[in-house]
């Protein structure tokens, strides 16, 4: 196991050196220009302020040029083994990573990322335990009751479910459930009202307070993270657990006299949880970009609409940082769920 465990962590260099190559030659080939948007921003600029301009950001973001010795000097900065400060210093040490910064923000990639993450990690720590606690429960009730009305009629319902676009049944909720026509029970975006700043972090005073405001923000924006999510871990974790209960094991166990409780949960759940393993080492990288669609309905700056604008406006640096982080962690939750796999039946093994 821990040859394995080495030979795994060594193949996330390769990887990710290979995978962020790929990112970043498909963004050079495309249309966007960020040295001809950020000049172009200057509206009356004049020529001679233009040139000083344009010196101004060669010099700092290297972008005359060629595009694989820029992608060479990112890989290097963001590296903690690599060349101090090329070309003034060459020597080959180990160094503190440099994400670089971001060509639109004009501020360091770490500290922009820092701002937003925070927000998106507290959104998937919501809506990831519902999600999964939700898809169990429906899994092993529909499980229970298969064949049987409750069974058709859930299953019906979660394939409605699964089906309908997030960024649909967000329009729509915010188009009822915020709007003063219909029923104006939250509010339309973002996570804070105007006035929140001002409030105590509890309820007081006569006003709900600044944790209170959060959540009631949230509520609408958890609602699309999770439906989907445990619609269809609900479908999985029904299939993993029927196909289960047919198997010898656990024939063998009811044939021993073992009450149908003790069947269900010690014996066939165990071993139906490794297609939910397996779906949880990819919620990792959704961490980073796992809710593009809603944080952007709904107005929320954190990760997932981060990305969106730096591919709108080619800020590379941000976009090459947020995707080797999200790279990095698909790599780790495919480590993760492969050790999950040993825990969940000791029948796998990896020497």
């Amino acid at each position: 196991m821990l040859s394995y465990l080495i030979r795994r962590i060594l193949l996330i260099v390769p990887t990710l050196i290979g995978a962020t190559a790929l990112i970043f030659f498909v963004i050079e080939l495309s249309p966007i220009n960020i040295k001809a948007s950020l000049l172009s921003a200057e509206g009356t600029i004049q020529p001679g302020e233009r040139a000083a301009r344009e010196a101004y950001l060669n010099k700092r973001y290297g972008l005359d040029k060629p595009a694989p010795v820029r992608y060479l000097r990112w890989l290097n900065r963001i590296s903690p083994l690599g060349f101090r400060d090329p070309p003034d210093d060459w020597s080959f040490r180990f160094k503190w990573p440099d994400l670089g910064d971001s060509v639109k923000k004009s501020r360091p990639v770490g500290d922009v990322i820092g701002d937003a993450l925070p927000v998106t990690i507290m959104m998937q720590a919501i809506a990831i335990p519902i999600s999964y606690t939700i898809a169990i429960l429906l899994g092993i009730w529909t499980a229970k009751h298969r064949g049987k009305v409750q069974d058709v009629a859930t299953g019906t319902a979660l394939l409605a479910m699964w089906s309908l676009p997030v960024i649909w049944v967000s329009v729509m909720l915010i188009g009822f459930f915020t709007n003063q026509h219909y029923f104006k029970w939250f509010p339309t975006g973002e996570l804070h009202d105007k006035a929140a700043a001002e409030w105590s972090f509890f309820p007081g005073g006569g006003t709900r307070g600044w944790l209170v405001d959060m959540g009631w923000h949230l509520i609408l924006p958890i609602v699309c993270l999770a439906y989907g999510n445990f619609a269809y871990l609900s479908k999985l974790t029904r299939a993993s657990l029927l196909d289960t209960m047919q198997a010898d094991f656990v024939r063998t166990a009811r044939a021993k006299g073992l009450g149908e409780r003790v069947v269900l949960y010690r014996h066939a759940f165990r071993n139906s949880l490794l297609p939910l393993i397996t779906v949880f080492g990819s919620l990792l990288p959704a961490l980073i970009v796992g809710s593009v669609v809603v944080e952007r309905v709904f107005s929320i700056n954190g990760m997932g609409n981060l990305v969106v604008e730096a591919m709108q406006t080619g800020d590379m640096e941000l976009f090459l940082s947020v995707s080797a982080i999200t790279i990095v962690l698909a790599l780790v939750g495919n480590l993760l769920a492969d050790i999950g796999y040993m825990a969940a039946d000791p029948r796998v093994t990896y020497e």
